[in-house]
């Protein structure tokens, strides 16, 4: 019986310490498994660093997909505004993208130039050259490269930069980021043919930049008139074009909105136009035209405006009063009344004759 049980005793021994055994190797096994993966893990950013020593550094270009956006003999840079509250002291990074559509490979060329309002109408942002403005931005931009290399239909997106010292006042900086690129004027013989090239032509596109510094600033706007354009009071037919004349007296840009509506002679609403938000640079004016697509119209009209001055939920009113007689329907139902009346003048002269 003690036999047995040394037996048995020997038996478990044995495979309590094969379990063991088998246990670490095991959890060997697992670490070299758990050291691969981390391997496998890191491999795929070594390679994607690969494919981008190719590329301008900082930038990244794709191939543009739609059709409609290759080769149609122009280049497009993108967003149109960047707008940013940015702190003093701190700085943020935003992309704009160049797409080369020009049919060939060109270079593009990355400047900045600081903006400014104007009181021209025409003109609601002035671009400074090399001056440096009153909200001056240049300073504050920056990019890791000024000049970029594209084939056709590739498509740049380009990391800018832009900080804030730390001792820089509240209140706005304007500037933009201008992409040029310097192509070749084809000459053309007499017959037609391309027979080489000779001015250049400097083509430039520019993004605009609009950065807030937080803190005490200067905010002061109001709609400085309201008209239908032309200035008049009588109209011969529709549509209606009015304009909007909205005054920055501030320090930062604002961004008014609002709202058209227009009644006939019953006060009746027989119109509606949605002004969406709009950028008036600092102490600068800025006209807006807006068309109330209505053909048929007679008689009396009335439109109001409300516009929004962008701050503290401050509205503006105003309305201006106008005619709309169309000189054909006016003349036919003159014509149409005339001979209306002349003919009952006919039958009653001609009636009270016989009478007689």
């Amino acid at each position: 019986m003690n036999d047995v049980l040394k037996i048995n005793k020997t038996i478990t021994i044995c495979i309590y310490g094969f379990v063991f055994v088998l246990s670490l190797v095991c959890i060997t096994n697992s670490a070299h498994a758990q050291e691969n993966v981390s391997t496998t893990t890191a491999s795929p950013a070594s390679v994607a660093s690969e494919n981008v020593v190719s590329k301008p550094q900082g930038y990244t270009i794709d191939q543009l997909e739609s059709q409609t956006d290759k080769a149609v003999g122009d280049f497009v840079v993108g967003p149109g505004k960047t707008a940013l509250t940015i702190a003093p002291g701190t700085s943020k990074v935003v992309e704009i993208t160049v797409a080369n559509r020009t049919g060939k490979t060109n270079d593009f060329i990355l400047s900045v130039e600081d903006a400014e309002g104007s009181n021209d109408t025409q003109a609601p942002v002035v671009l400074l050259g090399t001056d440096t403005g009153p909200y001056t931005l240049k300073d504050y931009i920056s990019f890791q490269q000024d000049t970029i290399t594209l084939q056709n239909n590739e498509r740049a997106r380009i990391p800018v930069t832009i900080s804030v010292p730390a001792n820089a006042d509240p209140g706005g900086r304007y500037g933009s980021v201008l992409v040029s690129v310097l192509s070749k004027k084809a000459v053309v013989s007499d017959d037609e043919e391309v027979t080489g090239a000779t001015s250049a032509v400097f083509t430039r596109i520019g993004t605009l930049f609009f950065i807030t510094i937080p803190g005490d600033t200067d905010v002061e706007g109001e709609l400085q008139s309201f008209k239908t354009l032309p200035d008049k009071t009588f109209f011969t037919q529709g549509p209606i074009n009015f304009q909007l004349l909205f005054a920055n007296k501030g320090d930062l840009h604002l961004t008014p909105y609002g709202e058209i509506n227009v009644t006939n002679m019953f006060n009746e609403n027989v119109g509606f136009i949605e002004l969406d938000p709009w950028f008036v640079l600092p102490k600068s004016l800025r006209s807006r035209e807006v068309l109330w697509e209505r053909e048929l119209l007679l008689g009396r009209y009335t439109a109001t405006v409300q516009v929004n001055r962008g701050y503290d939920d401050i509205i503006d009113t105003q309305a201006v009063t106008f005619w709309v007689l169309p000189w054909k329907v006016v003349l036919g139902v003159f014509g149409l009344l005339l001979f209306v009346s002349l003919v009952i003048r006919f039958i009653v002269k001609n009636f009270e004759f016989k009478r007689k």
